[in-house]
């Protein structure tokens, strides 16, 4: 299944909405550090409502930390930026792939840009900058989800309930 790898995340409530949107997909999330805020903070705590505890979140202190285990464990480093090659959804996503998404206010360096395996953008009008970073990763997350045949069953209501 792809996991989704935040890097460095500067908004509470947009890291809250990509770990609650995790959680409820079913993504593991690899969170590097450093946040520019406590990720125990209220806000994030709101933001992730009460999905945070189902969230698979592991927590890496660094890049080179968080680069360390992605060399041990597998996976493709997939980067979404403003500076992609390719459309996000017309690239072929594998399982082990790991979709990774940059602070908002700074993406991410050149050390980063250099490690990924592959860079998608999100195509949108001329003269726009960005999308928000939640919204980013819920649009390339689905779509490798969709192409890997890895969204969680549908949970149907419990008639006798």
């Amino acid at each position: 299944m792809p996991r989704l790898a935040i890097y460095q995340p500067d908004i509470p409530q947009n890291t809250g909405t990509m770990l609650r949107l995790a959680a409820c997909l079913g993504v593991p999330v690899e969170l590097i550090e450093p946040a520019a805020f406590d990720v125990s903070d209220r806000n994030l705590r709101r933001s992730g409502m009460d999905y945070l505890h189902r969230a698979a979140i592991a927590r890496h202190i660094s890049w080179r930390a968080f680069e360390a285990w992605r060399q041990e464990a597998g996976g493709r480093l997939v980067l979404a930026t403003t500076k992609g090659a390719i459309p996000y959804a017309d690239f072929a996503y594998r399982p082990d792939d790991i979709i990774l998404v940059g602070r908002e206010s700074a993406g991410v360096p050149e050390e980063v840009h250099q490690s990924a395996d592959a860079r998608v953008i999100v195509p949108m009008q001329a003269g726009l900058r960005s999308l928000n970073v939640a919204v980013t990763a819920a649009m390339i997350l689905g779509e490798a989800l969709r192409q890997t045949q890895s969204f969680p069953p549908i949970a149907l209501p419990n008639p006798e309930a």
